[in-house]
């Protein structure tokens, strides 16, 4: 007996279906069982996080992450991959990235003149005038010297940097709206995808290549993660800051894996595309009987992650809050309310009860933990340019800029001093600064990490529902 093309087509949408809610059932526990309670190396637990962010924070930073100086972001898409041949452009149209336009861009971001506040625009004048005195002492500089001592200012504030930051001024340089190129699944997978994580954890994350990953493709496969005790025995003999690092790249990996299974490609026709939250996918990639009891662990980790940046956010709030600071887009009575509700934001953030003591990460003997923290530091700077490697420009996109918010969280949170010294009135002006794509990748990154939180509870209700 013969079945028709149309009978087939309903019978294996039909044992799809029951497939996943044989799936489900239990999923829910399988998948959350372990994320709850403290988390390691803080003072914090899953729930406080979850009430906290859901109920009070996310909505005001919704809000203030849609206000023009914080979705045109500049970027440059077009860096070539500075370490290896990149072959794997994805061709498909969901991994375009469509830049905006030059009428679009409010003129008060596009204006290169414009500093966003003046204690910028004092401390350039202030090199200039130095620049000026110099160049009268000894008119016999050459212009390469000249050209030296004007980056040196430029230099200072990269040796603070975690992250590589694209220059906004290369021709090359785009501004993207973000809120019409969203993070979601395109498609892009496979070798080339695998290729950049394998990089980022193998050759940045301080591991031996002795000690395999549990995420490891054989050993996922065939091993049925078989490593994993050996590689959590290596990661626990680690000092704490390693620990930290390598948690806080599962952190972000996770967040962005929820993204792509919340926003995932449900129906794909000639009249409309339907993006929407693929429970199986989920399930793929955080279930712990599908991830060799992985999943639970890397959704902790993002927890992890999420305490990190708000720590940022709220320990840069005495920079926020000055007067001269201004989210300048041209529009004067926008500009102001949204920096009220960037200042709202904000002061949600330090009331946080259970913040991560950054004060515990490089404490031991200066010389060693300066050179620790430059380790890292670098680390996280290759990792960022790692980004420019990833085949899905839309994913580029993301990638850039979460890495580069991530790597600003981290150079607020080892600038003590320098924003003590901002609110200390009888203090010399600190040398702390924060450029425009600095306050726009952090506040957008802590966005994506805040929508993860909430999406794990919309991700919760959904795996009940299979019960």
């Amino acid at each position: 007996m013969t079945m028709s093309v149309g009978r087939l087509t309903v019978f294996a949408a039909l044992l799809a279906s029951i497939m996943q809610v044989a799936l489900s059932r239990g999923a829910g526990e399988r998948c959350f069982c372990q994320v709850t309670g403290n988390l390691d190396d803080c003072a914090c637990d899953v729930e406080t996080i979850d009430a906290f962010n859901n109920d009070q924070l996310f909505p005001k930073l919704q809000k203030l992450l849609e206000s023009d100086y914080f979705r045109f972001y500049k970027v440059n898409l077009d860096k070539p991959c500075p370490f290896w041949t990149d072959n794997n452009q994805c061709g498909m149209s969901s991994c375009a990235v469509q830049p905006c336009s030059p009428n679009e861009v409010p003129e008060g971001i596009k204006s290169s003149n414009h500093k966003y506040s003046a204690d910028a625009n004092t401390q350039d004048d202030d090199v200039c005038e130095k620049l000026e005195h110099l160049g009268a002492v000894d008119a016999s500089l050459s212009e390469k010297t000249r050209e030296a001592l004007q980056s040196w200012n430029l230099h200072d504030d990269e040796s603070e940097r975690f992250c590589v930051i694209d220059d906004v001024e290369c021709p090359d340089a785009q501004y993207v709206d973000l809120l019409l190129n969203p993070e979601r699944f395109t498609g892009y997978k496979g070798p080339a995808a695998w290729q950049i994580w394998n990089s980022i954890y193998e050759e940045n994350c301080f591991k031996p290549f002795t000690v395999r990953r549990p995420v490891y493709p054989q050993v996922f496969h065939s091993g049925q993660g078989k490593d994993a005790p050996a590689f959590y025995r290596w990661l626990d003999g680690q000092c704490v800051e390693k620990r930290a690092f390598y948690r806080l790249i599962s952190g972000l990996h996770s967040s962005i894996n929820i993204h792509l299974s919340a926003r995932y490609l449900m129906d794909d026709n000639w009249f409309h595309k339907k993006w929407s939250h693929n429970v199986s996918e989920f399930q793929q990639r955080f279930d712990s009987e599908l991830t060799a009891g992985e999943g639970p662990k890397r959704l902790r980790n993002l927890y992890f992650l999420y305490l990190i940046e708000l720590r940022a956010l709220a320990k840069a709030l005495p920079f926020f809050r000055r007067s001269s600071f201004q989210l300048y887009t041209g529009q004067p009575r926008k500009d102001q309310a949204h920096k009220e509700l960037l200042l709202e934001v904000l002061r949600l953030a330090d009331t946080f009860p259970l913040h991560f003591n950054e004060n515990s990460l490089f404490a031991g003997d200066e010389k060693e933990a300066g050179k620790l923290k430059e380790d890292i530091r670098l680390s996280f700077k290759n990792i960022s340019r790692i980004m420019d490697c990833v085949g899905c420009f839309k994913c580029r996109l993301w990638g850039k800029l979460q890495t580069q918010g991530l790597g600003t969280a981290l150079k607020v949170l080892f600038s003590r001093r320098q924003i003590e010294d901002l609110t200390r009135p009888s203090a010399p002006r600190s040398a702390f600064q924060l450029n425009r794509q600095e306050i726009v990748s952090i506040f957008n990154a802590f966005g994506r990490i805040s929508t993860s939180i909430k999406e794990l509870k919309n991700f919760r209700s959904m795996l009940a529902d299979f019960r």
